[in-house]
């Protein structure tokens, strides 16, 4: 890179292997065994936090000025494997969950969310009146807790799931939680039920956010639509949002 360094982590399982990100866009794979970096891949906007999945040794995640992040597999950076949106500001901070299969983010729109990492959306959001924006957050070591650090001066501690029930519970209690769990599970695919599930109360300004956004990306569709339209048959690459997101990638060389 040629411009500030943002973050440094080591993959916890291949421990020779690190990746860094940089303001100026890159995003650079090393191995401390080598003297060159292995790969190096640009992203349209800069990134300011990465994560490694515990669970998945060639998997990592960032967070991005553009609001999203982006998870990759190590050997192929051209694509995205997903792009987790909902924020509608910068995310500045994430951690994977220990078990790989979630991991929470903190951005500059002041809430804290919690994705699935196979999802495109975020299955929880948390924010209060009084929090400002997020700049760390963490998932405790039992996979209970998310604790994030805001600029208000305060350290919050959050339920990785705000509707279980802490403390000790009664075999019946855990009888019945576990039932309406696999009702849930069951009727999961009914319109009512995904809606209820998908359902969040935000902040007025992140409603009317990413109203704003969703009317953009609609006349953008649009305007793309348009322009296919009224050109020469195949003049016009189309590119799936997950390839777009890449501007350039390759073997970086060190002089």
């Amino acid at each position: 890179g040629a411009d500030t360094i943002n973050t440094v982590k080591f993959n916890p399982v291949e421990a020779d292997v690190l990746v860094s990100s940089a303001n100026d866009r890159n995003v650079v794979l090393y191995d401390v065994r080598s003297r060159s970096p292995l790969r190096k891949m640009v992203l349209h906007m800069a990134t300011n936090a990465i994560a490694w999945n515990p669970m998945e040794a060639f998997n990592f995640t960032t967070a991005n000025e553009d609001s999203n992040c982006y998870t990759f597999d190590m050997r192929k950076l051209d694509r995205a494997l997903n792009i987790h949106k909902d924020h509608v500001k910068a995310v500045m901070s994430l951690d994977y969950a220990p078990t790989g299969k979630e991991f929470v983010t903190g951005s500059y729109d002041k809430t804290i969310r919690i994705f699935p990492r196979s999802t495109g959306h975020s299955r929880e959001v948390y924010h209060t009146k009084r929090m400002q924006r997020i700049f760390s957050v963490k998932f405790s070591a039992d996979n209970k807790y998310v604790i994030s650090g805001s600029d208000d001066t305060n350290i919050r501690l959050w339920k990785a799931r705000a509707s279980e029930q802490l403390g000790i519970l009664l075999p019946q209690e855990r009888q019945r939680l576990d039932y309406l769990n696999s009702l849930k599970q069951r009727y999961k695919h009914q319109p009512e039920i995904r809606r209820i599930q998908r359902h969040r109360h935000v902040p007025k300004q992140i409603l009317k956010a990413r109203q704003l956004r969703h009317t953009i990306q609609k006349s953008r569709k649009r305007k793309e639509e348009n322009r296919i339209k009224h050109s020469k048959p195949g003049s016009i690459k189309v590119k799936a949002a997950r390839d777009a997101k890449v501007i350039t990638k390759g073997h970086s060389r060190t002089n």
